[in-house]
């Protein structure tokens, strides 16, 4: 009984902590911007090839760790998870405080030229926001 919730108590363990590393070429690597559609707000998106991320959004800053599958579907998606790890409790662009330990399962669709990006809620392009636009010559 003992070994079985051990061994219960590591997989949850192993599910919890999502940062894993990623190729360094992987796409999503870098930093991006995204804009509310009426201009009145952006976020930043620096996202390191260790698996984490810093994220500004309005007053917000945020840490995360996140998972994202090494190549697309058939469909041109990248699956993913990102778990906010750090938050200084502050609203975003939304009015929202995000809650430490939330996670947001996402589908990450890229433009052909690497530098654009829609992150949807399901594998569709209905479910989207964006686009994320890549920023050059920013420090991650």
């Amino acid at each position: 009984m003992k070994s079985s919730l051990l061994l219960a108590a590591a997989l949850l363990a192993a599910q919890c902590a999502l940062a894993a590393p990623l190729r360094p070429d992987h796409p999503i690597v870098g930093t991006w911007r995204f804009e509310l559609p009426d201009g009145s707000c952006h976020e930043m998106y620096r996202i390191r090839a260790d698996g984490t991320a810093l994220i500004t959004s309005a007053a917000e800053v945020a840490e995360t760790e996140f998972d994202i599958d090494d190549q697309p579907d058939g469909d041109g998606f990248y699956g993913s998870n990102d778990k906010i790890v750090k938050d200084n409790g502050k609203k975003d662009c939304t009015g929202e405080i995000t809650q430490v330990g939330h996670v947001i399962k996402a589908y990450i669709l890229f433009h052909p030229s690497k530098n654009m990006f829609l992150m949807c809620q399901r594998r569709d392009m209905g479910s989207c926001i964006g686009p994320f636009i890549r920023v050059r010559g920013t420090e991650i």
